[in-house]
């Protein structure tokens, strides 16, 4: 695994909706807007399954899962890669259900997605687009 920069981690904290792909396990991606992505440590993130149906499909059949970190306050732009856990019971999926109900109490939270990362690269034109940096 990896571990995020700070600097990338203040990106990340400035982010409000993530696109997050997946891909089924003959290689169709799927990349849907995710408003619970959350940053637990410098090499996790958990993401909250309100209502993924592709998504969870995918990530059933094949692990491997891509978030994009980007927004206008960020100072540039990278991607994160990933391997995911689908967690629905636990000390881990409890604490994720209360954050999210806490913040929206509407919304499911039927299972927590957790990415264990494992690679960054370079999202900003330019002659490093694509440089892998961690």
């Amino acid at each position: 695994m990896v571990k995020l920069s700070e600097e990338m981690k203040t990106a990340f904290s400035k982010v409000k909706i993530f696109p997050v792909a997946t891909a089924s396990k003959e290689g169709v991606p799927n990349v849907v807007p995710i408003g619970f992505c959350q940053l637990v440590d410098d090499e996790t993130i958990w993401i909250a399954d309100n209502f993924m149906a592709k998504s969870l499909a995918n990530l059933k059949e094949n692990p491997n899962v891509a978030v994009y970190v980007w927004g206008p306050d960020t100072g540039g732009c990278f991607q994160i890669k990933g391997k995911a856990d689908i967690i629905d019971s636990g000390e881990k999926f409890e604490k994720m259900k209360a954050i999210v109900h806490a913040a929206k109490p509407g919304l499911p939270a039927k299972s927590l997605i957790e990415v264990r990362i494992s690679d960054v690269f370079q999202c900003a034109p330019g002659p490093d687009a694509g440089k892998k940096l961690l």
